[in-house]
């Protein structure tokens, strides 16, 4: 048994999307009482420390409508069905930044929020990067800035609130520990 288990004594789909799906949970508590727990499920997601040979990270500014403003960001995608996550490493940072890398180490594995959602993050650093000679395309309702940002200039984007999520910080923390 799994310490503070919720057992799930019903469950009710609120929605079903291309990306996420919603429900409803009633759980059964370790104190016996019942309660609702709402829950996104997302197929999961990998993000990339791309680092060029001169140690810079590769990061795209994009629109992110949940926040209602454009944030910096380490290029990142989800899972399709059945895909590894390093396929989809490799998928993504073509398309989001025109690079194939010859080396993709894995870093970690976390869950983004797990209070509400069962989406997990797997992270990889990209490194011996090289220029596509035909750039990926972006899906069609992506549109992203590329930049080649230094440590100290990510660490500056961080405190003017310009790279503003979790995996992206992360990120940033693992490479300033590298130094």
């Amino acid at each position: 048994m799994k310490k503070f288990e919720e057992k799930t004594v019903a469950s009710q789909s609120i929605f079903q999307g291309r990306v996420i799906s919603l429900k409803v949970d009633d759980v059964q508590l370790p104190n016996g009482e019942v309660a609702k727990r709402e829950i996104v499920n997302h197929p999961g997601a990998v993000a990339i420390v791309a680092l060029t040979d001169e140690g810079k990270l590769l990061v795209v500014e994009q629109y992110r409508k949940a926040l209602e403003r454009s944030i910096v960001e380490i290029p990142a995608g989800k899972l399709e069905p059945g895909e590894k996550p390093e396929t989809t490493a490799r998928r993504e940072l073509e398309e989001e930044t025109g690079y194939a890398c010859e080396e993709l180490t894995y870093l970690q594995t976390f869950a983004t929020s797990p209070g509400f959602a069962d989406e997990v993050i797997h992270l990889f650093v990209a490194r011996k990067l090289t220029p596509l000679q035909e750039k990926a395309a972006l899906d069609e309702d992506e549109f992203v800035e590329l930049m080649e940002v230094t440590l100290e200039e990510a660490e500056a984007m961080m405190a003017s609130g310009a790279i503003y999520d979790a995996k992206t910080a992360y990120a940033i923390m693992w490479l300033k520990n590298q130094k």
